[in-house]
């Protein structure tokens, strides 16, 4: 199966730049597998849709502030002539890193993407700081060092910051709101809130869980008053989610992992709709993931799902092909052409209901990916 299969035509002024107003207020295609059919709609109708025999299974992971800009010392550079001073401060210049995932439980350790990725070698050491606090000659300035301690590819790097009693404080004030580089804007305070789901809870996140942005506390009163059960798993997402597929063909392809935890009362309570018939709606894709991970390496009793409750990192690569074992439906948002989660969407509700519904939302003005509308598919 060929990447080049996952492919769609998309206007770049598809793609929103900025969240609506009324996070409730975007447009829904509906798409019902069975007949192959959609219709357009909108994200209010939703809790409509829904039976009341229903479990909404949501990935309550919290984004947090991953992109830090600083500058780096040079140390480990390589020699530039002494004749070219400009070349020697572009090599002390400014770095740009996004926190991917916490190596351990020490806060300290991380993986990140690093930018410029050629230019930043072993032993080099990063700086951060606040920089409205150095403009005004603050006493307190916030601070954070780190020293590169492994070098992988496409800018990948193993960082060790120096320890700090306040780490994630000052991670929260330095850092900024990791928006995903088809926004093209800086990050604004109001992301912080928009960026990020009503119901996030569990700090670790580089990217939002974007089918989650459309929630609002009013919509969850909605769904919870009918009697439909709502429960929450966690997906940290990082590289395994977003990392570009860099292959020719689907198969070849390897998903990075990402710390995932479920409850034994999420689990309990997603094994009993599953063994009584019910649905499991999984909102978003990263929802998806980890509950198909954890009934893979769960136990199973006959044909019927059993999801293992417990920690531990996922990395469950779902493209066409794939026997879903506990979801039933999807709510989702757009997709990159060529991505993982297009090719898991795909393997849901088949590729070409898929894409011919993405052509429908493209000639119909729908808004595209993380900011955008969203996908119901049963």
């Amino acid at each position: 199966m060929l990447v080049s299969d996952f492919n769609y035509e998309l206007p770049p002024e598809r793609i929103a730049q900025e969240p609506l107003a009324d996070r409730a207020a975007s447009r829904m295609l509906h798409l019902t597998r069975a007949a192959s059919t959609w219709e357009d709609r909108r994200f209010r109708e939703f809790p409509g849709l829904l039976r009341s025999t229903d479990v909404l299974v949501l990935n309550n992971t919290r984004v947090f502030p991953a992109r830090l800009y600083g500058r780096r010392s040079g140390e480990r550079a390589q020699a530039v002539s002494r004749h070219n001073p400009a070349a020697h401060d572009f090599l002390r210049g400014r770095v740009e890193v996004l926190l991917t995932r916490q190596l351990s439980e020490d806060p300290n350790e991380w993986e990140c993407l690093v930018h410029p990725g050629r230019k930043i070698g072993l032993g080099e050491k990063l700086f951060f700081e606040d920089p409205l606090s150095v403009a005004v000659g603050s006493d307190t300035v916030d601070r954070l060092e780190a020293e590169v301690t492994a070098r992988g590819s496409f800018g990948e790097r193993h960082i060790r910051f120096c320890p700090t009693a306040d780490f994630f404080d000052r991670i929260e004030r330095i850092g900024h709101v990791p928006l995903p580089p088809y926004i093209h804007r800086e990050d604004q305070p109001q992301d912080r809130n928009r960026y990020q789901t009503v119901y996030a809870r569990s700090r670790g996140s580089v990217a939002a869980p974007t089918a989650g942005l459309h929630f609002t506390p009013e919509i969850l009163d909605q769904i919870r008053s009918r009697g439909i059960e709502t429960v929450e798993v966690t997906l940290h997402v990082g590289l395994g989610t977003f990392q570009p597929v860099r292959v020719e063909k689907v198969e070849d392809h390897a998903l990075r992992r990402e710390f995932y935890e479920i409850s034994a009362t999420a689990a309990d309570c997603i094994n009993a709709a599953k063994a009584q018939g019910r649905r499991v709606v999984a909102i978003g894709t990263t929802t998806v993931r980890t509950l198909e991970f954890a009934a893979r390496h769960g136990a199973h009793e006959g044909e019927v799902a059993h999801v293992e409750p417990g920690r531990g990192e996922a990395d469950l690569f779902i493209y066409p092909g794939y026997r879903f074992r506990v979801v039933d439906a999807l709510l989702t948002n757009f997709h990159l052409p060529q991505s993982t989660l297009l090719m898991l969407v795909c393997a849901l509700a088949g590729r070409e209901n898929v894409l011919r519904a993405y052509r429908h939302a493209v000639e119909a003005g729908y808004r595209f990916y993380s900011y955008g509308d969203c996908m119901f598919i049963e």
